[in-house]
């Protein structure tokens, strides 16, 4: 990735308090969800067990699809139909529409 005309070796490179923020909401969302757990009892099961899902699962999505969606094919369209590269697939498409009944020259 180039940024200001420098390579950086990898898309969080010079991010530390962002990434460090990002990460102590995750792990702190996930700790929430299992101190959550301490407070289930027969009685109180709802409260608990529902905070314990929304945080839990919260934890994970904000990881997965929030914060780790800088490379999206929908942003970037890398490979196509079958997860091959573009090139392959511009060549496949170009011999395809080549006749059946021409030999062909290599």
């Amino acid at each position: 990735m180039i940024s200001n005309g420098k390579v950086k070796a990898y898309s969080g490179q010079g991010n530390f308090v962002g990434n460090f923020m990002a990460f102590l909401l995750v792990f702190l969302m996930l700790v929430g969800s299992i101190v959550a757990l301490n407070f289930w009892d027969l009685d109180q099961v709802w409260v608990p067990g529902l905070t314990f899902i929304v945080l839990y699962c919260g934890a994970f999505l904000v990881s997965k699809e929030i914060i780790g969606r800088s490379d999206s094919l929908a942003q970037q369209d890398l490979h196509g139909e079958h997860g091959e590269p573009l090139d392959a697939m511009a060549s496949r498409a170009t011999s395809s529409r080549e006749s059946a009944a021409e030999p062909h020259v290599r």
